[in-house]
């Protein structure tokens, strides 16, 4: 559906709606349970609430396409995420506190491991965030020949690498060959990209060198790589395409960025779950939109810790009560894409949601998970077109035609 369709139905109201993201919340059977991370979580409140509700599964951006969190979570604000290209790197820089401008260029970094010229670890570790700011001052010494880069720690492993200059462009390739056992990748234009994306790539490639001689001794970091090269893009914000007073409740900075990116005022809020809700209760009367991200199972998914993930599921749930006392007139709980452990990956795979509202027609899904939300009444959808059903049952869109 369109968005900007959707956009000129929209109506003011004092209607609440809220989002509730659990991060790579969609997963795959376990070999010897036959259950998927979220089947075999203990989620009593979340199967309540998938009881009382209208069910279904979300498809990201396309069947068979495994997004990255921007596309992923864009979409769920009703952006066509194949028109509205938000790189990770922008996401990164401006989720570490960068003020960029439209020509600057920012990559997202990895601090890793690497052995014998092979990474073998993206994650160093996962390096303490105290440790990468460390680093990141270590590297801020680097000088170019033709820009200015400056990298700032985001969170964890994680840093924003920032390009300032003439000449410059997002048109090349990453360094990040996304799986251990390989070597880093050389940054190269791409195809056509032209003589701004060649000089990009020999800045690049000279910056990761010198950072490398750098780390060469603080192992487990001993190494960077990049990847999601991009500049500023021009976003239409959602509270004046939706009509709405929007807030966004994360505490993981690139989760932040998004919010940011698309017009939301970024709460301040605490990393557990149960702070988010916190959150949102002191901000009820405030705001008519919430969007509520937490991260941990996400990452569990990434490690391979199935157990991890099912903690940070059973987590959402024993704070969601919270969420229902404040009576909101549409509630969806939901992920942005899927990462099964078995993969330690994002994935193509649907996500299961919940949409509970007085307006909607509940079916018979009774529990919580993705075999179960597949029979829900919702059926598959994109998720782009979920705005409009959280608009539609807070009663903020106009009927549409004579």
């Amino acid at each position: 559906m369109d968005m900007e369709f959707v956009s000129e139905l929209a109506i003011e109201g004092d209607t609440r709606i809220v989002l509730v993201v659990v991060d790579g919340l969609g997963g795959l059977p376990d070999r010897s349970t036959g259950l998927t991370e979220l089947e075999a979580s203990n989620t009593p409140n979340l199967d309540a609430l998938a009881d009382d509700s209208v069910c279904g599964l979300l498809i990201p951006v396309g069947r068979g396409i495994t997004p990255g969190s921007g596309p992923a979570h864009i979409a769920l604000f009703g952006y066509d995420p194949l028109r509205y290209i938000i790189g990770r790197g922008v996401l990164a820089a401006i989720g570490a506190g960068v003020d960029l401008e439209p020509t600057d260029v920012a990559a997202r970094v990895n601090f890793c491991t690497v052995e014998d010229g092979l990474v073998t670890d993206r994650r160093a570790g996962r390096l303490a965030t105290e440790e990468n700011a460390r680093l990141c001052a270590l590297l801020n010494e680097i000088v170019l020949d033709g820009a200015v880069a400056h990298i700032s720690p985001e969170k964890d492993y994680r840093a924003a690498l920032v390009l300032k200059g003439r000449g410059i462009s997002p048109g090349v390739t990453d360094t990040d060959p996304q799986r251990t056992g390989l070597a880093a990748l050389p940054c190269e234009p791409v195809p056509g990209a032209g003589e701004q994306a060649r000089n990009t790539a020999r800045l690049v490639n000279e910056y990761v060198l010198k950072a490398r001689e750098i780390l060469a001794d603080r192992y487990p970091a001993n190494m960077i790589v990049t990847r999601g090269f991009s500049c500023l893009p021009d976003v239409p914000a959602v509270t004046d395409l939706y009509k709405m007073r929007a807030a966004c409740v994360a505490s993981y900075p690139m989760y932040r960025a998004v919010g940011r990116l698309v017009g939301m005022d970024v709460l301040e809020t605490g990393d557990r779950f149960e702070e988010k809700v916190a959150t949102v209760a002191r901000y009820w009367s405030e705001y008519d939109y919430f969007f509520i991200h937490h991260k941990p199972a996400d990452s569990a998914g990434e490690d391979g810790d199935a157990a991890g993930k099912m903690r940070a599921i059973e987590e959402v749930d024993r704070s969601i009560v919270g969420l229902l006392s404040l009576d909101p007139d549409a509630i969806v709980v939901t992920g942005d894409h899927s990462t099964p452990a078995a993969l330690r990956s994002h994935s193509w795979h649907p996500l299961p949601l919940i949409l509970k509202s007085r307006w909607e027609r509940p079916d018979d899904v009774m529990e919580f998970g993705e075999r179960s939300c597949a029979k829900g009444g919702l059926g598959a959808f994109p998720s782009r077109e979920l705005m409009a059903l959280l608009l539609a049952n807070a009663l903020r869109l106009e009927k549409f035609g004579a």
